[in-house]
């Protein structure tokens, strides 16, 4: 089948199922957000962590992060889910040092409350 055809079989709410309910572009020291859905604000809580908060709550703490950032060899990991916020950590892949970085990604996908 088709793409298209899968596309066209699917209901409205399938479709809303797998659009990220959160996502966000900020510095990896927590500085600023650049852009961002559904983040209300964000802090720096030390070196490489960053707690991202949503504008709307997340129906429980099961959601996926999935995360990027802008250096080679670095890592980064949701900690502390909860149906608020999170904390995004980056570390260094080669000894799992958590460091700041230059741009920092994330997108949440789950249900909001």
């Amino acid at each position: 089948m088709a793409i298209s055809q899968i596309v066209r079989h699917s209901t409205e709410s399938n479709i809303q199922n797998v659009l990220p309910k959160s996502w966000n572009q900020c510095p990896g020291d927590g500085s600023a957000i650049n852009d961002s859905f559904n983040v209300g604000s964000i802090t720096d809580t030390n070196t490489g962590r960053i707690n991202v908060n949503f504008t709307t709550n997340m129906t429980n703490d099961d959601y996926s992060m999935v995360g990027s950032q802008g250096d080679d060899g670095r890592a980064q990991n949701c900690y502390s889910p909860s149906t608020s916020e999170y904390e995004a950590m980056t570390t260094l892949t080669s000894n799992q040092n958590a460091v700041d970085v230059a741009l920092n990604c994330s997108a949440v996908l789950g249900d909001l409350a």
